[in-house]
């Protein structure tokens, strides 16, 4: 590759349930130039998130869809090398959400961007998960939305997964006694190794309604929801009187969105006068200070252990994203570039 172009992974076409290597392309294109006020970023690490699955149906979601041909969209994580905005001078690192590629432009007001101060010692990747955009998920679902206490019953669905395993900890911190539902029974194992009080694999239980209204004889206050689909069905009749539902995302239908899962139980929303809200972290800038710092000091003071999986090589984003979309994978999906 020669210093005037960049390798990015391109979508080749829309995938069909869970995505397959045919559906993407790594391909050279010229790189680009940054324009008035704009600055390139050579990215160092990349992110794979659930939430990319719906990029790339042509469908409308929070963000609009990937075109045929056009760069995959997600977060990065990436160092500026040459800028036209002073208020972003070369050698920062950053945060925003861009596209799968070796090198990107752009403004000011792209979409989540912020400045990243590594502390010494502290590996880069962790910038993209529990201390990055999954541990602000994670603080701003369980405090902001679900306004959850100390003494309070939290319920943490795909607890194993990358939001979910930084959630039974933040849970924990605070005092909050902590139910993770995960798939298998390694899966689970983990989640308790993390703190939670009870795990529950809900692939080995047969009546999973059962199976929580067990661990949780007196009802559930803050279900931090991740996967929707029958496990939110089943949830909905078991919450306390005023309980809250961040609905942090839907995985469970991700892959199929064509047949979502037809949910009987809202009548509940009544009965127990539920607050029920769906988020999108970027959407509260006024608390993320205040989460950075919580994040930083919990990892300090070993609180907060991040769980990673990490590859190498740009090349590598389709193989991690179609894993972490078959369910395969635990903690947060990286790729160092």
């Amino acid at each position: 590759m020669s210093p005037s172009t960049t390798r990015q992974i391109t979508l080749v076409r829309r995938p069909t349930g869970i995505p397959l290597a045919d559906d993407f392309a790594l391909v050279e294109v010229p790189r680009p130039v940054p324009g008035p006020g704009e600055i390139l970023v050579r990215m160092r690490v990349g992110s794979c998130d659930p939430a990319i699955r719906g990029f790339l149906d042509d469908r409308p979601s929070y963000l609009p869809p990937v075109a045929i041909g056009a760069p995959i969209n997600g977060m990065s994580l990436g160092e500026v090398v040459e800028s036209h905005n002073p208020d972003w001078p070369v050698g920062t690192l950053l945060r925003t959400f861009a596209v799968w590629s070796e090198y990107y432009v752009v403004g000011a007001d792209a979409l989540g961007i912020e400045k990243v101060d590594q502390a010494p010692g502290v590996p880069l990747q962790h910038y993209m998960g529990a201390l990055g955009p999954v541990g602000l998920t994670a603080w701003v679902g369980l405090f902001e939305i679900g306004k959850a206490k100390a003494g309070e019953t939290v319920l943490v669905s795909a607890a194993a997964g990358a939001t979910g395993s930084t959630v039974v900890q933040l849970a924990k911190a605070a005092g909050c006694r902590v139910i993770g539902l995960a798939g298998g029974p390694a899966k689970a194992q983990m989640v308790r190794d993390l703190g939670a009080d009870i795990a529950i694999d809900y692939k080995a239980e047969p009546d999973l309604d059962a199976a929580i209204r067990k661990a949780a004889p007196e009802g559930i206050d803050v279900y931090f929801d991740n996967v929707g689909g029958e496990t939110l069905d089943a949830v909905l009749p078991l919450m306390r009187l005023h309980g809250r539902i961040a609905v942090c995302g839907m995985i469970a239908q991700y892959n199929d969105a064509d047949n979502p899962h037809g949910n009987r139980n809202l009548w509940q929303l009544v009965v127990n006068r539920l607050t029920m809200r769906g988020f999108i972290t970027y959407d509260h800038p006024e608390v993320l200070g205040e989460a950075q710092a919580v994040l930083d000091r919990l990892f300090a003071e070993g609180k907060l252990k991040p769980l990673e999986n990490v590859r190498s090589g740009l090349e590598k984003l389709p193989e991690a994203f179609i894993e972490l979309m078959s369910g395969k994978t635990t903690g947060k999906t990286l790729v160092l570039i």
